[in-house]
């Protein structure tokens, strides 16, 4: 009984008090016999109460108002509301969570706030709907923490859209090393080492399912390769090289987003509508395909072999239409 009425006493001033209310005693003593059932407690055990759980941790700070009378809040419930605020914004905008785990989680964080506080969490969140994940992406990533922590490989299915709109899996025998989660443009990746052909792979988590532990690998993993500039996207380049582009004015602010501290940028040009950008990138195909995607925005000045191969993409790429001609 002792251990509930704390409880009791606990939730109520985590729920109902904050740094701008404080409750009395007389309040929490009614909670208490209301909600916790329990009989009504003396001021002197609910302020002993108070002391055990300040010596426990909790900051129960106590306010004496007119007549001398003592009120009290808990401060610090672990999150600043600023904090747990951000918290829920970036559960709610999660693509990967199902709107149930979203509320569930969301849910935890209010019993942290006041009731003042879940107003202004409410009036702050509104959950997508329209976000339908096929598989439980918290449980694929506790899976593979676990695993990597143990050192064991990884077997699963992996999946890729089929022509009737839906992720067929296919299952085969991968025995791989996992190594590392990375999220990359709001997605969840992971990197894993095939001890057979010495190659390092790259799998979308959100894309896997039936994930099954290996034995324990004690294989001594190569040195990765580290990042030695801008890259599109997860997968090895072929090779690195500094290229210099010729990009219109209104495209800078987007450029120095995507290559960050590997740009260098020189003055307008004379009419002040385009600059020249140098920047060490990963060389691939879909860097070739990201610059099409621009247009006549951007123009791949050097070096040479670069723009030689960039030219031999396009002219690829033209090839699809047979009816196109050029015109001046």
């Amino acid at each position: 009984m002792e251990h509930e009425r704390i409880i009791c006493v606990l939730e109520y001033l985590s729920r109902y008090s904050d740094e701008n209310t404080y409750v009395s005693i007389k309040q929490i003593q009614d909670y208490v016999s209301r909600v916790g059932n329990l009989s009504m407690p003396a001021e002197v055990t609910i302020r002993r109460d108070i002391d055990r759980l300040t010596n426990m941790g909790n900051n129960i700070v106590k306010k004496n108002c007119d007549h001398n009378k003592a009120f009290y809040a808990l401060i610090d419930k672990g999150f600043s509301f600023n904090e747990i605020r951000f918290i829920v914004d970036s559960i709610s905008i999660n693509k990967f969570l199902t709107s149930k785990q979203k509320r569930q989680l969301i849910k935890k964080f209010e019993g942290m706030c006041s009731d003042a506080e879940i107003r202004q969490l409410i009036s702050r969140i509104t959950l997508n709907e329209k976000c339908s994940p096929s598989l439980d992406l918290l449980n694929n990533l506790d899976l593979i923490h676990r695993l990597i922590a143990e050192k064991r490989k990884i077997n699963f299915e992996y999946g890729k859209y089929d022509t009737d709109k839906k992720i067929k899996y296919y299952h085969k025998k991968r025995e791989l090393i996992p190594v590392k989660v990375v999220f990359f443009n709001n997605r969840f990746y992971l990197k894993c080492y095939n001890e057979e052909t010495k190659a390092w792979r790259t799998y979308r988590i959100d894309r896997m399912k039936n994930i099954e532990s290996g034995e324990v690998s004690r294989c001594l993993l190569p040195k990765e390769e580290k990042c030695d500039g801008f890259v599109i996207d997860m997968f090895e380049p072929e090779y690195y090289e500094n290229v210099t582009l010729r990009v219109k004015r209104v495209l800078l602010d987007d450029m120095m987003e995507h290559f960050g501290e590997y740009a260098s940028v020189s003055r307008y040009s004379d009419d002040g509508n385009s600059v020249n950008i140098s920047v060490r990138v990963g060389i691939n195909q879909r860097f070739y395909l990201w610059v099409m995607k621009y247009g006549d925005g951007i123009e791949l000045l050097s070096p040479p072999k670069v723009r030689s191969e960039f030219l031999a993409e396009v002219r690829k790429m033209l090839g699809a239409y047979p009816d196109f001609s050029f015109q001046e």
